[in-house]
């Protein structure tokens, strides 16, 4: 009996702590690479959010009606003009290196830039107040014709390796002159 006493209180022995320790290391490998995902994820919702509201701006742009500044004679009339938004003159910023591994804070004369002419973020009525992880580009074929398109690009390099995250979205001007804005991103490396 005295010997069954010794080994109910003798504990845990060396290879049940080693297992233990094992077990809690794999668990913490699994959450920091968990929470890397999570976070690069978080940053990547900027691209992502910031491409879907230039693609609902460049439709809005589009569907405008624009005109000559001429009045009409009474009882003339004149077909709907519609054109998309001219490219942006550069990108913003205009450096990817403004956003390796660090954010950039644009100031507000950088979006307004091609303010004549319809072109760029400007026209698009799209600007970034809070600092952004990316850099984005807005460039069109055309404006108006059956087969004119925009893309809107958004590059950044989260981890400052020097690889860069892409994200591209498209639009084109359908045989019925409506702006049809693709319902998904093109991604790459996007969590770079």
């Amino acid at each position: 009996m005295h010997q069954r006493e010794n080994r109910d209180q003798r504990g845990f022995t060396l290879i049940e702590l080693m297992i233990v320790v094992a077990i809690v290391g794999v668990l913490a490998v699994l959450a920091v690479f968990g929470v890397r995902r999570y976070i690069a994820n978080s940053k990547t919702a900027e691209a992502r959010n910031s491409l879907g509201q230039i693609g609902k701006d460049a439709a809005t742009a589009y569907e405008k009606e624009s005109m000559a500044a001429l009045v009409l004679a009474q009882g003339g009339s004149t077909a709907v003009l519609r054109a998309m938004c001219k490219s942006a003159s550069k990108s913003i910023p205009q450096a990817a290196t403004s956003v390796q591994g660090k954010k950039y804070q644009s100031a507000a004369s950088e979006w307004s830039v091609d303010q004549a002419g319809n072109s760029g973020f400007a026209c698009l009525k799209f600007a970034m107040d809070q600092p952004q992880y990316f850099q984005y580009s807005y460039t069109t074929s055309g404006s108006a014709a059956s087969g004119d398109s925009f893309n809107a690009v958004a590059n950044g390099d989260l981890n400052g390796d020097g690889v860069l995250s892409t994200f591209t979205l498209v639009g084109a001007i359908n045989s019925n002159l409506v702006l049809n804005v693709a319902p998904q991103l093109k991604e790459t490396n996007p969590e770079e």
